[in-house]
């Protein structure tokens, strides 16, 4: 295939529907964009529709040239690797200085279905819901979190951003390829998931500044959900309903809430440090 040098290529104008929430549900498709990710899809065999690259810029780092090198020696087919123009890939792209390289995949292999059935099985204590996220930063960082806290899912509500935006996507670096994520969730499905997770002793917890009980006082050992509520309005009416009890951070010098990533950030580490803790008291 020829070099694509024009943004104006109806290729490229496709791809670009793809940075708005329409276009990825118009077509099922999404970007994943940089040699890191690209790295990690090739690494756990998830192979991307199309890879669209520019070797001059994909080159300029090691880490670059080593997947440029894996990319011409048959890691993805041929078909599906399309080299670009300088110009083509920063239209496709959604950060200010290039890469070099943006995958095309296809929404259906990151359905909760697909991500957790590539994961490997284990006790995973933590259920997190993310109620109304409004900034993608945050919730890519959250989804990045989890997944190192080795959360057993996240469930997000209606009215949440977009967890396949570019922006989501670059902040969660590479979580969607193994965090079971569920969108556009109501919460009579959401009630559904926490009894399958937690079992006959429902356990749901819900993050709020100035509650009574703090985090780190709570068992969170056994099976529970945790919820976190939209960065400006706190959480909704139906997490208030749905939660058996509210917890909080404590905070000093009228500081009056911490960022949601980084507050969930404490609450899933607590569970982390209770739960390593309990299997090294287990083991003595």
């Amino acid at each position: 295939m020829p070099v694509i040098s024009s943004p104006l290529n109806p290729r490229v104008a496709l791809l670009r529907e793809l940075h708005t929430p329409r276009g990825r549900k118009k077509h099922g498709l999404f970007l994943m964009e940089g040699p890191h990710l690209l790295k990690e899809l090739l690494d756990r065999a998830v192979l991307p529709l199309e890879v669209y690259y520019q070797p001059d810029l994909l080159a300029r780092t090691a880490e670059g040239q080593a997947l440029l090198e894996r990319l011409l020696t048959g890691a993805v087919a041929k078909r599906a690797l399309i080299q670009v123009s300088v110009r083509v890939i920063e239209a496709l792209g959604d950060v200010q200085a290039s890469q070099g390289v943006v995958a095309v995949l296809p929404l259906a292999a990151f359905s909760y279905e697909e991500v957790a059935a590539r994961r490997p099985p284990a006790l995973r204590p933590t259920l997190l819901i993310l109620d109304r996220l409004a900034d993608p930063g945050n919730l890519g960082t959250i989804l990045r979190t989890a997944l190192a806290a080795d959360v057993a899912a996240v469930l997000l509500t209606p009215g949440c951003v977009d967890a396949f935006s570019p922006k989501v996507v670059r902040a969660a670096a590479g979580a969607h390829l193994a965090l079971p994520l569920a969108e556009e969730q109501q919460w009579d499905e959401i009630a559904r998931r926490v009894r399958e997770h937690c079992g006959p002793q429902l356990r749901v917890f819900l993050a709020e500044a100035g509650a009574p009980q703090l985090y780190y006082e709570q068992d969170l050992c056994q099976p529970f959900a945790l919820i976190i509520g939209n960065e400006a309005h706190g959480p909704s009416a139906a997490a208030r309903a749905l939660a058996t009890s509210q917890l909080s951070i404590p905070l000093a010098n009228g500081v009056e809430s911490l960022n949601a990533a980084m507050a969930t950030g404490i609450l899933l580490y607590e569970a982390v440090r209770q739960q390593r803790q309990r299997r090294s008291t287990e083991k003595k």
